[in-house]
């Protein structure tokens, strides 16, 4: 049995030992506990499966090469960012979190805009020396914009352009 899958396996027990563990002096309904670690267990091991084939299909051939060149180390690090979403999950739900609401977005670009068109912002920004910084965003901004864009092309430099014969 590989070492990597072998110690994969431990984990698992190890994990599922520790959720299933029962603090002394505290009184549960050990059937319900079980039930529902094991579940918890089953599902992040389910997601493990489908989030290694998503990454496998959206990176195609380099996921399969990927995939061999991890090769036993490949279900733990799908099984520990299985786990690791999760919690991320649970964390959100939670705290209560949520994306901004529309109104939110709109009000915060509202107020960019309005300062944008103002001199009076522009002319505080340069006599406290701010105009640095504020330069320093707008590349961080275009600079973020143009990966995504490489991203998105799937090329790094242009788009394909094809080439006249004369």
């Amino acid at each position: 049995m590989n070492v990597a899958l072998a110690s994969s396996a431990a984990l698992r027990r190890s994990v599922a030992r520790t959720v299933l563990r029962k603090p002394t002096g505290v009184r549960y309904n050990s059937s319900a506990t079980e039930k529902k670690a094991q579940d918890a267990l089953a599902g992040a091991q389910k997601a493990s499966g489908k989030a290694w084939e998503s990454i496998s299909k959206f990176l195609g051939p380099a996921g399969q090469k990927l995939g061999n060149l991890l090769g036993g180390y490949k279900e733990p690090l799908v099984y520990n960012f299985s786990v690791a979403r999760e919690v991320v999950k649970r964390i959100y739900v939670g705290e209560g979190l949520q994306p901004p609401s529309l109104s939110q977005f709109a009000e915060a670009y509202r107020q960019i805009w309005s300062n944008a068109t103002q001199v009076a912002y522009w002319r505080g920004i340069v006599q406290s020396g701010q105009v640095t910084r504020v330069g320093i965003y707008g590349l961080q901004a275009y600079g973020i914009y143009k990966v995504g864009e490489m991203l998105g092309r799937r090329h790094i430099i242009g788009y394909p352009v094809p080439m006249e014969h004369h």
